[in-house]
C-alpha cells in the first residue's frame, strides 16, 4: 500500500471515530448534566469537519504532477493544516466562551456515571493518537500529523472534563462548576496544540531547512554511487508526502562531460531507490578541487 492510501485510509479512521464520540458525548454530556462533555462533544463535531478537510487534502495532493504543477500538488496538505489549525482555534474559543457562561450559571453537579464514559473515551482517543501519529511519521504527511494532534486534544479535553467532574461529585455543593473550570483550562491546551501543529505546517510552505537527518541519509547514499567522490549544497523542500532535492555532486574534475551526466543520472536513480520518499532529484555536478589536474 502507498504512502497515500494509508493516509487516506487512516483519515476515515478518524472521521468514523470522531462521528461515533461526538454523539456519545453530546448525549453523555445532556443527560448526565455535564457541559465539560458536551464541550467534547463540540470539538469532537468539528474533528469530523477537519478530518473530511484532511480527506480533500490528501485526495488532491495524490493527483500526479502535470504542465501547471511540475512538482505535484503536495502543497495543498499544509494549506489543508493551517485550515484544520483554524477549527482548533474556533473550537477552542466555543468551549472557552461557552466554559465562562456556565461558570457564570448555577446548575446541577454532574452525574457520577459520566466518569465511566470519560475513562472509555481518554483511552480511545490515547488509541486513535497512536495509530494516527504513527501513520503519520510513516507517511510523512503533515495534515495526518494535525489529524492525529485532534485525538490528542481530544483526549486532553476529556481528562479535564474527568478531573472537574471528579472534583464536582467528591466536594459536593458548591464545587458544581469544576467541570466548566476543566473545559475553560481545556481550551488553553488546544490552543497550545494549534501552535504546536501550525508552525511546522508554515515551515513546510516557506520551505525552511528543517531536514538535517535526511540531508545526512542522501549524502551517505550517494557515496554508494560510482564516480561520485562526495557532495556538497544539499537542498530539501517538501511538498505533500515527497521530498524535493537539490544536490551537488563531487566527481573527477578531468572526466568528460559525457561521464559526469550518467554519474548523475545513475545518482538520481539509486538515491530514489533507496529513499523512497524523495520526489523529484536535480544534481548539479561539481568537479573535484584535488583531481589530477591540479596535483
Amino acid at each position: 500500500m502507498s504512502n497515500e492510501q494509508t493516509a487516506i485510509r487512516t483519515t476515515y479512521f478518524s472521521i468514523i471515530g470522531n462521528a461515533s464520540l461526538a454523539l456519545i458525548k453530546g448525549l453523555a454530556g445532556f443527560f448526565g448534566n455535564s457541559y465539560a462533555l458536551i464541550a467534547d462533544a463540540i470539538e469532537s463535531t468539528t474533528d469530523i469537519f477537519s478530518s473530511l478537510l484532511v480527506l480533500f487534502g490528501l485526495k488532491y495532493a495524490k493527483k500526479p504532477a502535470d504542465e501547471n504543477h511540475p512538482y505535484g500538488h503536495g502543497k495543498i496538505e499544509p494549506l489543508v493544516t493551517f485550515v484544520v489549525v483554524a477549527f482548533l482555534v474556533t473550537s477552542a474559543t466555543i468551549i472557552a466562551y461557552e466554559s465562562i457562561l456556565h461558570i457564570q450559571t448555577p446548575h446541577k453537579t454532574p452525574e457520577s456515571w459520566t466518569l465511566y464514559i470519560l475513562g472509555a473515551i481518554i483511552l480511545w482517543k490515547e488509541i486513535s493518537y497512536q495509530i494516527v501519529i504513527r501513520k503519520s511519521k510513516q507517511t510523512h504527511s503533515s495534515s495526518l500529523k494535525a489529524d492525529a494532534w485532534h485525538h490528542r486534544s481530544d483526549a486532553i479535553t476529556s481528562v479535564m472534563a474527568f478531573i472537574g467532574i471528579s472534583i464536582a461529585i467528591i466536594f459536593g455543593k458548591g464545587y458544581e462548576t469544576a467541570d466548566d473550570w476543566a473545559a475553560l483550562l481545556a481550551s488553553a491546551f488546544i490552543l497550545y496544540n494549534s501552535y504546536l501543529i501550525f508552525r511546522p505546517a508554515l515551515g513546510e510552505i516557506m520551505d525552511e531547512h528543517q531536514y538535517d537527518d535526511l540531508i545526512l541519509e542522501i549524502r551517505k547514499t550517494s557515496l554508494e554511487v560510482n564516480g561520485v567522490l562526495g557532495t556538497e549544497k544539499c537542498f530539501i523542500r517538501k511538498s505533500g508526502m515527497k521530498y524535493h532535492v537539490d544536490l551537488h555532486a563531487i566527481v573527477d574534475g578531468s572526466i568528460s562531460v559525457e561521464e559526469g551526466h550518467w554519474i548523475a543520472h545513475n545518482l538520481k536513480d539509486h538515491l530514489r531507490k533507496e529513499i523512497p520518499n524523495l520526489g523529484h532529484v536535480l544534481i548539479h555536478i561539481e568537479p573535484n578541487e584535488y583531481s589530477d589536474r591540479n596535483l
